[in-house]
C-alpha cells in the first residue's frame, strides 16, 4: 500500500541517486565553460600558400581589397599606410605617418581606409584611391585592432575587451569581455571580422582566437605557431600579428611583424 514501512528506504535510495548523478554532471562540467558553454574548439593552421612580405615592415593591421593587401605599419617614424602587391610583396603605395603618432589597426568602410594609432588617440581616415587624408577623430584609450562587420566597427585596446564603435562617428556602441574558458583573455590585438565572427591575434603569442562578438565567447582557438617554424623567426619583436581574409576564396592571409613571408591559410 502507498506510504508503507519501504517509504523512507526509497526516499534515501532515491536521494543517494539524485548526489551522484549532481557528482557526475559537476565532473562533466570540468570540460564546459561558465555558464554551461561549450570548451573552445582547438584549430591549427593548414598552409596554402606563401608569399614575399616587407622584412622591414612592423605589421600593425592587414586587409585584402579589389585584389590588393593594404597594411599599416607601426613604430615611431617608421609608420605609414600600404598598398601592396600580394604575389610579389612589392609596395605600390606608402603613405607615411609622421611622430609621434605609432600606427597600429587598419580597415576599410566604404571608400575610407581608416587607420589607428597606438598612444596618440587619433584615428586617420584615407581616400582609398588616393591616400589623401580626409579626416581625423579622436578617442579615448590605446589604439590596437580594428575590423569592420558591414555595420559596426570592432576595436582593440590590448585589454580583453572588444569594443563596439560607429563607423561614422567612431563613437562607442557598447563593449564586450572576451572569455576563453570562463576567464578574460587580454592582449587581444590586430582584428578582422568575418562571417557575424571576429579573429583577433593575442599579442605575444602564436594563437589566434575566434570571438562571438554578441557574447565575447572565445569559439576556437587556432595555433599558429608552425608558421614561424617554416620561416625560421627567432626575433622576439617579429611576432604574429596582420590577419586578413578573402571571402572568394574562403582562405585567411596571414603575417607578423618583420616577417619574410605571408601565408595563405585555413584553419581547420
Amino acid at each position: 500500500m502507498k506510504g508503507g514501512s519501504g517509504e523512507p528506504t526509497r526516499r534515501r535510495a532515491l536521494a543517494r541517486r539524485m548526489l551522484l548523478l549532481g557528482l557526475i554532471c559537476a565532473a562533466l562540467m570540468l570540460t564546459l565553460t561558465a555558464c554551461g558553454q561549450a570548451a573552445a574548439e582547438e584549430l591549427g593552421v593548414t598552409v596554402l600558400g606563401q608569399y614575399p612580405h616587407d622584412e622591414l615592415a612592423f605589421t600593425q593591421g592587414l586587409l585584402l581589397a579589389d585584389g590588393y593587401l593594404y597594411e599599416s605599419t607601426g613604430l615611431v617614424g617608421r609608420s605609414s599606410l600600404r598598398q601592396v602587391d600580394l604575389a610579389t610583396g612589392d609596395v605600390i603605395r606608402l603613405r607615411s605617418v609622421p611622430p609621434p603618432h605609432f600606427a597600429e589597426g587598419l580597415e576599410l568602410v566604404g571608400n575610407e581606409l581608416l587607420q589607428l594609432t597606438w598612444q596618440t588617440g587619433t584615428l586617420f581616415r584615407y581616400d582609398l584611391d588616393t591616400f589623401e587624408l580626409v579626416g581625423e577623430q579622436r578617442y579615448q584609450g590605446e589604439g590596437w585592432g580594428l575590423c569592420y562587420d558591414g555595420a559596426a566597427l570592432w576595436m582593440t585596446d590590448g585589454s580583453a575587451t572588444l569594443f563596439k564603435r560607429d563607423p561614422d562617428t567612431f563613437a562607442v556602441l557598447s563593449s564586450v569581455q572576451v572569455m576563453l574558458d570562463g576567464k578574460a583573455l587580454p592582449r587581444l590585438n590586430e582584428l578582422e571580422c568575418v562571417d557575424g565572427k571576429v579573429y583577433a591575434n593575442v599579442w605575444l603569442t602564436d594563437e589566434i582566437v575566434r570571438i562571438d562578438p554578441t557574447s565575447g565567447r572565445v569559439e576556437a582557438l587556432i595555433d599558429a605557431s608552425p608558421l614561424r617554424t617554416l620561416i625560421g623567426i627567432t626575433d622576439r619583436d617579429a611576432v604574429l600579428n596582420g590577419i586578413a581574409y578573402d571571402p572568394a576564396r574562403q582562405v585567411f592571409l596571414v603575417t607578423g611583424k618583420l616577417w619574410p613571408a605571408l601565408f595563405e591559410v585555413r584553419f581547420e
